[in-house]
């Protein structure tokens, strides 16, 4: 089962990978944890590129392409060959991320966003995506408790730029079925029991 998980930078979903990563081993379940962009050799040199502040001259079409040939890599190296094994793969952000950010968000047309996440990742869709929803100005003092030296070169980005990713998100979430829509100002438990119900939920639907 391929489990994904979506939401602007600070909403906690790097948390929630944890915590249902640790529940899915408590049930004896195999499961393979990845992070977007990285996971592999290759795609975690793109990640130094991608996230390094010195790079602040990268124009979009460099990002979107560098993000895609990451996650190319990492689809092919690692999610389709652990999902053949029986594992459940668990990504902190996929596919939808670039659609979010480098669409809505930097403005590259939507149509070129979904021909090149289709060149990179074919027909390996996820089976649920768990969009992790908070307010811009929540996570703008939630960034605000980090010291500066500690952001990546996405992570400095300004408000008005986040307000589009969250729009696209939620567009998205208006679109796909495979989205579940969570709370991300409540609290954590909160939110992880939330998570595992529409697993279940799902589970009993779709494979029993």
């Amino acid at each position: 089962m391929f489990i994904t998980f979506e939401g602007i930078d600070f909403c906690g979903k790097s948390t929630q990978v944890e915590l249902l990563k640790n529940y899915l081993l408590n049930l004896s379940k195999k499961v393979l944890l990845i992070r977007e962009p990285g996971g592999t050799e290759i795609s975690e040199k793109i990640r130094d590129i991608l996230l390094d502040k010195i790079n602040y001259k990268m124009v979009i079409e460099s990002e979107i392409l560098l993000f895609s040939a990451s996650r190319a890599q990492l689809v092919r190296e690692k999610i389709r060959p652990f999902l053949d094994e029986g594992y459940y793969v668990i990504s902190d952000r996929f596919h939808d991320s670039t659609t979010a950010y480098q669409g809505y968000g930097r403005g590259i047309s939507l149509e070129s966003v979904l021909h090149i996440n289709h060149v990179a990742i074919e027909n390996t869709i996820p089976d649920i995506t768990f969009f992790i929803d908070i307010p811009v100005s929540v996570s703008a003092n939630r960034k605000n408790l980090k010291h500066p030296a500690e952001l990546d070169r996405i992570e400095i980005s300004q408000d008005h730029f986040y307000e589009k990713v969250r729009n696209g998100y939620l567009q998205l979430a208006g679109q796909e079925k495979r989205f579940r829509v969570i709370d991300g100002t409540l609290n954590i438990g909160e939110i992880h029991n939330i998570i595992v119900n529409e697993l279940i939920l799902f589970e009993k639907k779709e494979f029993v």
